[in-house]
């Protein structure tokens, strides 16, 4: 699958906001980042966290993630043999800056006094036990 244009020509936040922006990215990255997962881990987890994702978006995000090289699709057999999602070398370097988005997502939710749902790190401890 190709790279995915940019936008605005050399604008380097809006190639970053391209590669990571999104409803699900830096949720799925986060995931990620902790363990490989297949599909309906994945879809899951998004589950508890949220009203729900659909098949449709989940996918799309998951295309964008891998033709930007943050993710890779690792098949595990024969269909229907379900494929394993990982981050690449590439992914694991926007790391950092996930957890500083996270971090300050931490410190809005404080100040905002906006915490009403299970967080993306609760989920990911539940899938984890």
């Amino acid at each position: 699958m190709a790279a995915r244009l940019n936008p605005i020509s050399d604008c380097p936040l809006t190639a970053a906001w391209a590669a990571v922006g999104g409803k699900w990215k830096l949720t799925i990255l986060y995931w990620l980042a902790h363990e490989p997962r297949h599909f309906a881990a994945l879809r899951r987890q998004l589950d508890a966290v949220s009203e729900g994702v659909s098949h449709k978006v989940l996918t799309q995000q998951l295309r964008e993630l891998i033709a930007d090289g943050l993710v890779t699709r690792r098949r595990t057999g024969a269909v229907p043999s379900p494929v394993i999602y990982s981050l690449t070398d590439y992914g694991n370097t926007a790391l950092p800056m996930l957890e500083q988005v996270r971090r300050w997502g931490e410190r809005h939710i404080e100040r905002s006094g906006s915490r009403s749902a299970p967080s993306c790190h609760s989920a990911l401890e539940e899938a984890r036990t």
